[in-house]
């Protein structure tokens, strides 16, 4: 039978969620389609093998961006899982919800429902946090969210602490009652095991028998029948099929794939769809358009006090952290290396924190990204400080180039495009160097490795920026919800605008990127989805 209730195009961070939701009444028949294949692999369920998928062309999409005058014209090589899970097979696994205002400003942009406290039980509803139930967490969920205070390396706490010297407060809990401070990250690992919404999520509902999961399986257009999703077609093992949807097609390909796939059914900008040889379906200029991520930069020093670079870098002590996994599913190769940072306020005034900032004991200068291969630590000990604006203004876009469903789309960042976005990169600079210069870390500072200390003038420090800076992965906004079809492409149902039995959801239907990253609270827009799409098909 080709024929089933919902269509979900992507197992992504939220497709998984949806396919579990949709699936759990036994009378629906759902069916999840996904391009890429399993994720049973070692180096995507052990924590640090993220470093390897990274760049794994067998479990991501190995996106590149268009050349950005503000990076020097560089292109920007941006991963994005095509794989069971999605991006939450390969991302860092840092749990962060963001902060209550980026909420407020999705409602305040004309979305009722979205505030911090409409969204906070959906956050909730998901999760297992390892604390147990409270005010602001749950217990019993799906997705496991565990505290690390024990296992991090050394040097957190001194970072901590500097913090505190500095006059930020000490979070115990980035996603409770404080987001404001110091503090560190927690992360989705459940018993030293990656909890990627494929597992946390998927695989206990693949056994129901109304769930149908379609792996290595490219959905190449929507159908459509008099302003109606019918189903989608696709292209699996070189031959093409189509399925038939009764009540929805969801798309949950993310930010880059949702909006291609739109445009591939003639949903876009009428001007442009034409211009590439797409029939016109329905005119929704906004697809694609608003593209936003956080851009970073990492200062690197030179450490007088031993890091991860010395327990890693050594052969020998690749294998201890390998055996040590293997005993207990600890150590450095149970969880990420990003494990402390900091939400602040780079100056006084501000109505809330500005900057996201990153703390890694560990660096990697003197190393490559190539495929299948992890990068190597410095042979010397150091660790990493970076930093990000939470918010950025500036919008790129995502298009297709031709009518050719197997061709990529073009990712255009227009990364500092305004005044703010340059002006925060500068007082971004100097917040690290305060944080270096501060005791107790600067007593564990042997020298300022990376950018050095000749980049000292505004003009030097953001040609440095423009010259190394890169993403964090937080690609979202694409089809972003509002209740105008001129400016966006969802209402605030995630219903597409002008067409019936179409929803998008996923990170690409945020109005603006949260201030931290974006896995959780795309897990968070799944569960609300889901929770619509059962009302408005009852």
């Amino acid at each position: 039978m080709n024929s089933y209730d919902f269509i979900i195009v992507g197992a992504g961070s939220a497709g998984c969620v949806l396919a579990n939701r949709l699936s759990e009444n036994p009378d629906r028949r759902v069916l999840l389609i996904e391009a890429g294949g399993s994720d049973r692999s070692p180096l995507i369920q052990v924590p640090l093998g993220y470093g390897l998928t990274f760049s794994h062309p067998r479990y991501n999409w190995m996106y590149d961006t268009q050349p950005d005058a503000a990076l020097n014209g560089r292109t920007s090589f941006w991963p994005r899982g095509k794989v069971l899970g999605g991006s939450s097979s390969i991302n860092a696994m840092v749990y962060i919800r963001g902060q209550a205002g980026d909420f407020d400003d999705w409602r305040d942009a004309g979305n009722p429902g979205w505030s911090w406290d409409d969204v906070l039980p959906y956050f909730k509803r998901s999760e297992d946090h390892v604390w147990g139930a409270s005010t602001h967490h749950g217990a019993g969920g799906e997705l496991r969210v565990s505290d690390f205070t024990q296992q991090v390396h050394p040097l957190c706490q001194t970072f901590l602490d500097t913090g505190v010297a500095l006059g930020w407060p000490k979070t115990p809990d980035f996603n409770g009652a404080q987001a404001e401070g110091v503090g560190l990250w927690q992360m989705t690992i459940r018993d030293g095991k990656r909890e990627s919404t494929a597992n946390a999520f998927l695989r206990p509902a693949m056994g129901r028998a109304n769930l149908t999961v379609m792996t290595h399986t490219q959905v190449t257009r929507v159908l459509m029948a008099n302003g109606r999703a019918t189903g989608v077609a696709c292209v699996q093992k070189g031959c093409e099929q189509t399925f038939n949807a009764r009540k929805e097609v969801i798309l949950s390909g993310g930010a880059i794939n949702s909006p291609q796939l739109l445009q591939l059914s003639g949903i876009g900008d009428a001007e442009h769809l034409q211009s590439v040889g797409v029939p016109v379906v329905h005119h929704l200029p906004a697809v694609g358009q608003g593209l936003q991520d956080h851009l970073c930069v990492s200062y690197y020093f030179k450490s007088k006090v031993k890091t991860l670079n010395n327990e890693l870098y050594p052969w020998y002590g690749k294998v201890k952290a390998g055996l040590r996994y293997l005993l207990d599913r600890k150590g450095p190769l149970g969880m990420s290396v990003n494990q402390a940072g900091a939400f602040v306020r780079s100056r006084p005034g501000l109505e809330r924190p500005n900057m996201h900032l990153y703390f890694n004991p560990i660096s990697y200068t003197a190393s490559t990204m190539k495929p299948g291969r992890i990068p190597n630590p410095d042979p010397f000990a150091a660790f990493l400080i970076s930093f990000n604006t939470c918010r950025p203004t500036s919008r790129g876009r995502v298009s297709i180039e031709s009518a050719n469903p197997l061709d990529k789309p073009k990712i255009e960042t227009n990364f500092l495009s305004t005044e703010q976005d340059v002006n925060d990169v500068l007082e971004g600079a100097q917040l690290l160097r305060r944080i270096a210069a501060t005791r107790p870390l600067a007593d564990a500072v042997e020298s300022e490795h990376l950018p050095g200390l000749g980049t000292q003038t505004p003009q030097a420090i953001l040609d440095d920026f423009r010259a190394r800076a890169g993403s964090v992965y937080h690609a979202s906004c694409t089809c972003a919800m509002g209740p105008s079809a001129e400016t966006s492409v969802v209402d605030a149902r995630l219903r597409v605008h002008g067409i019936q039995g179409l929803r998008v959801v996923d990170a690409s239907v945020f109005p603006f990127v949260t201030s931290g990253n974006t896995n959780a609270p795309t897990i968070m827009v799944a569960e609300k989805g889901a929770e619509m799409i059962l009302q408005d098909n009852a």
